[in-house]
């Protein structure tokens, strides 16, 4: 029994000695730990709480696009950027703002909303549907050069088709008839390779569009 109680002292001035030269060490990786995970709950918290902010802002904005109430879609859009970034409101916000203001026929306002989206919205496909919508503008305001810079990038594939047919209407308009028929065929095969991964998609009326637009440039040169 003696010789059990004495090797027990012997343990306990081992850890005794072992947490005189490591407890300092210990006890600052648990605080740093602590503090990590409450720093990490802390953020999550806010941005939650910023999701929940800009969801209202968003919805007011979607009731004032409603109302077609231009300028107040304009402030709230606004607010969107400048107080919640972070989320993916302020990018959808972007958007709304831009449709609202090309149907109130302020074109240049519109292409300011749709470049923020296309450069900072958070999701990738918002980012893309802002270039494709930029690069349409741009089209229409005949800005071809600055139109086919949006389109450089490669979109996600669910976009691809309509990158490479609005490319195509680009060049068509600038009269380079060759260029828009292999960007037609672009598009038509990426679509076909979005058919083959999701038989299911109802994709047969926009195939017969770009067959359409290609056809039309007949045997371009």
């Amino acid at each position: 029994m003696a010789a059990y109680d004495l090797e027990e002292q012997e343990q306990l001035d081992e850890l005794k000695t072992w947490w005189k030269l490591h407890g300092n060490l210990v006890t600052n990786i648990l605080l740093a730990l602590a503090l990590a995970t409450a720093g990490w709950q802390g953020w999550n918290w806010w941005q939650r709480q910023q999701s929940a902010q800009a969801s209202a802002v968003f919805s007011a904005m979607q009731t004032a696009a409603t109302q077609r109430d231009t300028k107040r879609v304009r402030d709230l859009a606004g607010e969107l950027v400048d107080k919640y970034s972070i989320t993916d409101y302020a990018g959808m916000g972007a958007l709304l703002a831009a449709r609202i203001q090309v149907d109130a026929g302020d074109s240049r306002n519109a292409r300011v909303q749709l470049a923020w989206a296309a450069e900072y919205a958070r999701d990738p496909g918002l980012r893309d549907l802002a270039r494709l919508r930029l690069a349409t503008l741009m089209l229409d305001d005949k800005a071809y050069d600055e139109a086919l810079k949006q389109l450089v990038a490669e979109p996600g594939a669910a976009f691809a088709p309509r990158f490479a047919e609005l490319r195509g209407d680009i060049l068509a308009a600038q009269g380079k008839l060759a260029e828009a028929r292999g960007a037609y065929e672009v598009a038509t095969a990426k679509l076909e390779a979005l058919v083959k991964e999701d038989e299911t998609r109802q994709r047969g009326g926009y195939r017969e569009i770009l067959q359409v637009k290609r056809d039309s440039l007949g045997a371009a040169k």
